[in-house]
């Protein structure tokens, strides 16, 4: 299974035909557009099934699958933590929980991990499931920890690590949270300011 998480930057409609071409099953779009603006070209595969959760039209949390896995909302699913979805991806012979996450900043202040601090504490039994996956655009990473603040993004990582989830990229690529040396996003754009964001976690195995 290959699963791809992309913040696409908003039209994703006429971005999705290059991302296909690394041939997914499932991915995550932070900043895509509405499903009733996400009108595909012609020559652009289109997806099995797609979710969809926003405030605004032209800027929300895409998923879609190809291939043969369908996508459901966990009933459990409490809107008071935005932009982090619970859900559940099956086809005929495998199904696991997928957490999907566009991290954003609180109107009262700049913390963007608050949301997903308390989603980890609300959605805990969820956590323990065995085949899980918390993937998206967390919007954080520990250099910009202050050392006050409870939902910085070290013990977010801390209290996933306790419940067994670890993020894939820094798991394979050897890497240390906050001293990373590959980057996964060229910040505003810009090729020269780059950073790593941790984007996908998995269960312990």
């Amino acid at each position: 299974m290959r699963i791809i998480i992309w913040n696409c930057n908003m039209a994703f409609r006429r971005k999705a035909k290059q991302i296909l071409t690394l041939k997914p099953n499932i991915i995550i779009v932070p900043e895509c557009e509405s499903l009733e603006k996400l009108k595909f070209t012609d020559e652009t595969l289109l997806p099995k099934d797609k979710f969809w959760f926003g405030e605004k039209a032209n800027k929300g949390l895409g998923v879609f699958t190809y291939g043969n896995y369908s996508i459901s909302k966990n009933i459990n699913h409490n809107k008071e933590y935005r932009f982090v979805v619970p859900l559940l991806i099956e086809n005929e012979i495998d199904k696991f929980n997928l957490i999907a996450v566009w991290a954003q900043k609180p109107d009262t202040h700049n913390n963007y991990g608050i949301q997903v601090w308390n989603a980890i504490n609300y959605y805990s039994d969820l956590l323990k499931e065995e085949k899980l996956i918390n993937a998206g655009d967390f919007n954080s990473n520990s250099i910009w920890d202050k050392p006050n603040r409870e939902a910085n993004h070290s013990n977010i990582v801390k209290l996933l690590n306790e419940k067994e989830i670890l993020s894939t990229y820094h798991y394979y690529s050897k890497e240390e949270q906050g001293k990373e040396t590959k980057p996964t996003l060229f910040l505003q754009k810009n090729l020269i300011e780059n950073i790593t964001l941790t984007t996908a976690l998995h269960r312990k195995q």
